[in-house]
């Protein structure tokens, strides 16, 4: 019989590894923010934009958090770089949850891979593809 907390480390310990060795879309990549981090909790992902859309060959950089009931609860991800997305809050960068299909119907089957796909397929939607940009490298206050 496993302790509570187990399954989740294990599961974001299989998602570390694979997220060291490379996925197999290279535009998206994630790690841990802090190698020692024992309660898999703070990681960081990036999108490199994708082509013929507003955000071509930009590199947005993302705070994710996996909380404590992970991957039952979804992460909460934050967009560090100031992007115009129909999901994305425009004054702090956080993703709506409500405002982004599977993080509004959330699996625990789903991963960080799968919300890193999904924000870059969301960025071609028709929705988003043209909507005018931030300056590059403009980014949201850091939050204490």
């Amino acid at each position: 019989n496993m302790e509570p907390g187990l399954p989740r480390t294990f599961r974001l310990l299989a998602e570390l590894e694979r997220g060291e060795k490379g996925l197999g879309d290279y535009s998206i990549s994630y790690g841990l923010n802090k190698a020692d981090d024992n309660t898999f909790s703070d990681w960081n992902g990036t999108i490199i934009g994708p082509p013929g859309t507003a955000f071509d060959n930009r590199i947005y950089s993302l705070g994710i958090k996996c909380g404590e009931n992970y991957p039952n609860q979804p992460p909460i991800i934050r967009f560090l770089n100031k992007i115009n997305m129909n999901c994305v809050n425009k004054a702090n960068g956080y993703v709506d949850a409500n405002k982004m299909e599977i993080l509004k119907h959330w699996k625990p089957g789903y991963n960080l891979e799968t919300c890193l796909v999904h924000l870059k397929k969301e960025m071609t939607s028709g929705a988003n593809r043209k909507a005018p940009q931030p300056n590059e490298g403009e980014t949201y206050q850091m939050l204490i």
